[in-house]
């Protein structure tokens, strides 16, 4: 019976194509039935319908694997379309010895792992490990067998959907209906010395111990250094203990490594040790540092001899396009130190909740790394005794490209926001505005709606109301800022525009804590949205 399964799941591919291509078309005709029939029996109907009857493939793997000896010995004839779907039902049913040997036969360069796994499953993860210690005992690896990479992180969802038969199956061309083996490695030639096998994983460090998953991946890849590389291309530390960040970060490949978030209290001490790692990170893309504090006791000398190693580790990153420095302890006049080591315009620049000195923000206006940005975020920067002029040139400067501005809690005052006005109206590509938290009088933000809704693209602005409007002369100033509101709904009328402007009023949550921007959104009761 079992070897009629296996001619079975051999043979009748074309059938699997043609049931397949008759269940997609029946489903662009569910929308005709659904309106035909009551909404109470369509509900039940569509649940039932929409958890599709195993496909001819699964029935025929789920046979095969009822004898994992038999699915193991015909691996060496099965075609390559079929390793996935028969990988997937071996998984969920944790056929583990098929598992390791279908790994070991795996025909494409990457195995995505991680997709088909819960998260930390440590069972999945020691199978994978142990299929992996089968190839790397081979003397020899024949050509036939592809595998390169096993990916852990959760992604690659349409792989599994697309060969496994979930999704209407199309034939790569690159997929033969049967491997083919020339003379040549039927007598032997096609073997050849194993290439480096190589782990991907997302790394999160967090407060309490290394979790058992990646305790038991690092120590296999200790053990097995010269075959095995681990990989991270997203590194999370949210640990403030340095001294094990260094030691996980000795066991990676670090020019793999694309994003960085550290999102823990760090000493400038800490921050200057994991310094000598960042300089090697050469494809990183994405940096994230928050909470970065100095110790009281600090002599400055050395706070400057730490702040100068943090900074010219940028030097080294030729690939950053994304910088983000949330409460940073020393960027006030030291912004420069930063700016002019990178090699290659950002996209993305985020300097929130840290001091810095007019000086400051004028070199960044200056500075050929902005002139690409396409977000610029300076929420919590206080410059309220800052001349306008810096601020000024710096949206000149990002005027072309940027599409989110966000000078949340900036202390701006009227006079100064007067002053950029014009430089504000010339950023064409801007979609998103947050002004939040500064104090605007009624006079002045009018004058601000007056600019901006003249941007063509923008769809998104908010606003603290001004305070008058809670004065003594409140009644008269919120009937001025409700007639400015239908003024400004017709002018976003006439150039019919989908926009969305809000008025904070107290108390009013920060916009983070807020799930969605919309305009049909649930608003908390401290907003109002015209």
């Amino acid at each position: 019976m079992d070897r009629i399964a296996a001619d079975f799941f051999f043979c009748n591919m074309e059938r699997f194509r043609l049931w397949s291509s008759l269940l997609q078309s029946s489903r662009v005709q569910e929308s005709h039935f659904v309106d035909a029939v009551p909404r109470s029996f369509t509900s039940r109907f569509i649940k039932m319908y929409h958890q599709a009857p195993p496909t001819l493939v699964q029935l025929a793997a789920r046979s095969l694997l009822r004898n994992q000896a038999l699915a193991i010995s015909a691996l060496e004839d099965l075609p390559v379309e079929l390793f996935p779907p028969l990988f997937k039902e071996a998984f969920a049913k944790r056929c583990t010895e098929a598992l390791k040997a279908l790994i070991q036969a795996w025909p494409f360069p990457c195995l995505p792992l991680g997709a088909l796994m819960e998260a930390s499953d440590l069972e999945a993860l020691q199978v994978a490990l142990d299929g992996l210690d089968r190839l790397l005992a081979l003397k020899v690896w024949s050509r036939r067998w592809k595998l390169q990479v096993l990916d852990l992180r959760n992604l690659h969802h349409n792989f599994w959907k697309l060969w496994a038969g979930d999704e209407p199956y199309i034939c790569p061309s690159q997929a033969k209906t049967k491997r083919q083996t020339s003379p040549a490695e039927e007598n032997g030639a096609g073997m050849e010395a194993k290439p480096p096998l190589k782990v991907l994983v997302d790394l999160s460090l967090r407060q309490t111990t290394l979790d058992p998953f990646f305790s038991y991946l690092l120590l296999w890849v200790e053990q097995r250094k010269a075959l095995v590389q681990l990989s991270c291309k997203k590194v999370k530390i949210i640990t403030p203990h340095i001294h094990r960040v260094k030691s996980i970060l000795e066991k990676l490949q670090l020019g793999c490594v694309e994003e960085v978030e550290v999102n823990c209290n760090w000493t400038l001490s800490s921050l200057a040790t994991f310094a000598t790692y960042l300089s090697r990170m050469g494809n990183l893309r994405s940096l994230l540092l928050s909470h970065v504090h100095r110790a009281s006791s600090i002599a400055p000398e050395e706070q400057e001899r730490l702040v100068l190693q943090f900074t010219s580790q940028f030097a080294h990153l030729a690939c950053l396009q994304e910088l983000s420095m949330d409460s940073m302890c020393f960027l006030e006049g030291r912004l420069h130190q930063v700016l002019r080591c990178l090699r290659t315009p950002l996209q993305s620049l985020s300097i929130t909740d840290s001091r810095l000195s007019e000086s400051d923000l004028a070199c960044l206006s200056q500075s050929p790394s902005i002139r690409q940005l396409s977000d610029l975020n300076l929420s919590g920067v206080r410059m309220t005794r800052f001349s306008p002029e810096p601020l000024r040139v710096l949206l000149e400067s990002v005027a072309a490209t940027v599409k989110t501005l966000d000078l949340e809690d900036c202390g701006i005052q009227d006079a100064q926001l007067t002053a950029i006005l014009p430089a504000l109206s010339r950023c064409s590509s801007l979609t998103t505005f947050n002004y939040l938290r500064n104090p605007v009088s009624v006079t002045t933000l009018e004058a601000l709606l007056v600019h901006t809704v003249h941007l063509s693209h923008l769809s998104l602005e908010m606003y603290s109301t001004p305070l008058e409007v809670y004065g003594p002369q409140g009644a008269q100033e919120q009937w001025r800022l409700n007639q400015l509101r239908d003024e400004l709904m017709m002018m976003v009328e006439s150039v019919r525009q989908s926009r969305t402007i809000w008025f904070s009023t107290i108390p009013c949550p920060p916009p983070g804590n807020q799930p969605q921007f919309e305009a049909q959104a649930n608003l908390c009761s401290g907003c109002q949205t015209v």
